[in-house]
């Protein structure tokens, strides 16, 4: 059932005194995307009239044709509280259509609807709530943004140690007043690295919440003179931020299928879903852990997965999928190898389709609990290999979005490969 209908939102906007609004979607890697209409624009808007062109937009534009349209997603409407309070903003994010007024294939939001569809056919909902990690960095004199900080907070410290206290709870206030459910917050291990978890939800708005949650952090960590970034090793020699999602299955009855209620064990169901996972790991994390960047934080230490592998044990911090203690109708999984660079939207459809893919084809482990079935990719080149041999990728993301991902990825490996870093200046000059 709709939470809101085009006279809500008329009335709300009327009421409110809100003077614009985003429509909101993003492109092929998740980067946010809008158009701003003024209300005078918003029935045009929701007659599905807004227009824009294509082939501006990364990863859409040689599929297609020019003209697309904003199909608004009415129960998405919040107004922003950061914002003006007179003449206020508000946004809905959007489904993308093409001229023909079909949905277009390479659309992000509707690639996870289509892998949600697939699991309602299953008699299947999901529930996900995602972990994010972030840092809280100093502008330079210029206003430019660093990767340097004067705290020295550790994990769950508090004030004066943790000088993000402040900036959380803004954060945290804000992220409320759109109608998120946060569960806790805190210090992570790292000098200004934080972390804000909010309480799972349908699988269908979990992704949208993270596009709202990234933007709200980097929006509110400015008003007060600091730079947010979900960049995954923005320092050596420190953990990086990933973003944990975790995995709850209910069958049409509202139960959990993770759990064998008579035992209180792991279902055949659980063990399906993790195979698949295992089974697509390798291709999924071009995705999943889509940057340069994001294999500097994928290496033994830190406290990230290197290891394709599940385990029910809280120390194995290398594990791919860790099985938290709670049980009953907590049951749930935890992904642990995703970071917040991620396109949400087709992170999400890629681990949701493959553990599908495991209960379809009852699937084992191929490993058993605490062992390893093999290891992650190590570079993004490494990814770039694995995921054009799973046919499995193609068949989530459709073929234009899986060439267009692949076409660009391997623009930016290639980019990488030929720069000079100052890892290497430091290391070969003084010597060769």
């Amino acid at each position: 059932m709709s939470k809101y209908t085009k006279e809500d939102i008329f009335r709300i906007v009327e009421e409110e005194d809100v003077a614009f609004i985003r429509l909101q979607f993003c492109d092929i890697f998740g980067t946010p995307k809008n158009i701003a209409i003024a209300s005078s624009q918003l029935e045009s808007a929701l007659n599905n009239e807004c227009m824009f062109d294509g082939v501006s937009v990364e990863g859409f534009g040689c599929d297609s044709e020019g003209d697309m349209y904003l199909y608004p997603d009415l129960d998405s409407f919040e107004i922003y509280p950061w914002r003006p309070q007179s003449g206020k903003v508000a946004r809905m994010f959007c489904n993308v259509y093409t001229a023909d007024k079909k949905p277009y294939e390479g659309d992000s939001r509707d690639i996870l609807l289509r892998t949600l569809k697939r699991a309602d056919k299953m008699g299947l909902k999901f529930k996900l709530n995602p972990e994010l990690e972030f840092f809280l960095f100093d502008f330079d004199e210029e206003g430019r943004p660093t990767n340097t900080t004067k705290e020295q907070g550790g994990y769950f410290d508090v004030a004066p140690a943790d000088q993000g206290e402040n900036v959380r709870r803004d954060i945290i206030l804000n992220l409320e007043e759109l109608g998120f459910d946060i569960s806790s917050s805190h210090h992570e291990c790292a000098p200004a690295q934080h972390e804000i978890d909010f309480k799972e939800e349908d699988a269908s708005k979990v992704a949208d919440m993270i596009m709202t949650f990234r933007m709200a952090v980097k929006t509110i960590a400015k008003k007060h003179g600091l730079y947010a970034t979900f960049m995954p090793k923005p320092t050596e020699g420190i953990s990086g931020s990933g973003m944990h999602i975790n995995i709850m299955a209910f069958d049409e009855a509202g139960k959990n299928i993770f759990i064998n209620e008579k035992d209180n064990t792991l279902s055949d169901k659980a063990l399906n879903f993790v195979a698949g996972i295992l089974n697509h790991a390798k291709a999924m994390t071009l995705v999943t852990n889509p940057i340069v960047n994001s294999y500097k934080r994928l290496v033994p230490g830190f406290d990230a997965p290197v290891d394709i592998s599940w385990s029910t044990s809280s120390a194995n911090r290398s594990a791919l999928i860790r099985i938290p203690s709670g049980r009953g109708a907590d049951t749930k999984l935890e992904i642990r190898n995703p970071d917040a660079t991620c396109n949400p939207y087709l992170a999400i459809a890629l681990i949701l389709a493959a553990g599908l893919d495991g209960i379809e084809k009852d699937l084992k482990p191929e490993c058993k609990n605490g062992e390893n079935q093999d290891t992650l990719p190590l570079t993004l080149g490494e990814a770039i290999d694995a995921y054009q041999t799973d046919s499995f990728v193609k068949e989530v993301l459709g073929e234009s979005t899986f060439n267009n991902y692949l076409l660009h990825k391997k623009n930016e490996w290639k980019d990488f490969r030929s720069c000079v870093t100052q890892w290497e200046i430091k290391r070969y000059l003084n010597i060769f």
